[in-house]
């Protein structure tokens, strides 16, 4: 069994874990999360596009099918479920086994910003959505959304879905412009982590949006996870990933697949998902 990282930071590869039902295939997997009980979610760009396993990969079910018009972010809160339909240009909430809760955006209607190409920095930024990337829930019970594709916003919503605020401008140098924030994560201060990938940075801001700091020691960063112990866990398409303290100070690097999604369980084992490699590898902490 081959191992990566280092010290406290050593995990076993286990690439082929997860069992799938005969005949199955994994399709593009754009994300990953897991529940309050280690169930592993697989989010992928095909029918059913929400995959469950258990811990061990045993195959539990799936749900979603013809709900995702294109399947990018996944997060999981207090076992609700938070996704991104990209194409769609909506956010989305379901209860764990695949109940809808909650619809943010306009199902196909872009937000103006003047972009006609994903990922070319946008002409202006604009309200939500336009190819959004993920959904985050804050210790608060608001929601953050990244988006996105064709536009450079993080857009602030109450629990109950009413856009509270917005920021960000297209750019590619102050604090504060993104080109292509493509996840973000609240912390357990409220501090709110954003991947401006083709910045290759993590900018940091407090919940109302002021920035406060970026970590640049990262190459096109996609995904960020933040555990209970405050250690930052983030997916590059270096390719590789990377685990940080919270002043953006790496602790361990080591090479994957180019991941799309990250995420870590109770246990410290980290799931990364690949959209290139159709996979779902799975990393098991050495304590």
């Amino acid at each position: 069994m081959t191992t990566v990282g280092s010290g406290r930071y050593s995990y076993e590869v286990h690439e082929s874990w997860a069992t799938l039902p005969t005949g199955w295939t994994f399709g593009p997997v754009s994300a990953v999360a897991t529940d309050s009980q280690d169930r592993v979610y697989a989010f992928q760009r095909k029918d059913p596009p929400v995959v469950v396993f258990d811990r061990d990969g045993n195959y539990l079910r799936s749900w979603g099918s013809s709900a995702i018009t294109d399947p990018h972010g996944i997060s999981i809160d207090h076992d609700i479920v938070y996704l991104t339909d990209r194409d769609d240009h909506v956010a989305l909430k379901f209860t764990l086994d695949g109940k809808p809760l909650m619809v943010l955006g306009k199902r196909g209607q872009p937000s103006d910003t003047g972009a006609v190409k994903d990922i070319e920095l946008p002409p202006r930024s604009a309200g939500p959505f336009n190819k959004p990337t993920e959904m985050v829930a804050a210790p608060s019970g608001d929601l953050y959304v990244s988006d996105g594709y064709r536009n450079s916003r993080v857009h602030r919503f109450s629990s109950e879905g009413s856009l509270l605020s917005s920021w960000g401008t297209p750019g590619k140098v102050e604090p504060g412009e993104f080109h292509l924030p493509h996840s973000l994560w609240v912390d357990k201060q409220g501090s709110v982590y954003v991947c401006d990938r083709e910045n290759s940075r993590i900018q940091v801001f407090t919940a109302e949006g002021k920035f406060i700091a970026q970590w640049r020691d990262i190459h096109r960063p996609t995904d960020i996870y933040i555990s209970p112990e405050e250690i930052a866990y983030v997916s590059e398409i270096r390719p590789s990933v990377s685990v940080l303290d919270k002043r953006g100070t790496v602790l361990a690097r080591f090479d994957s697949p180019s991941g799309h999604g990250l995420w870590v369980d109770s246990r410290g084992d980290i799931y990364l998902a690949s959209n290139s490699g159709r996979s779902l590898t799975k990393y098991v902490h050495k304590h």
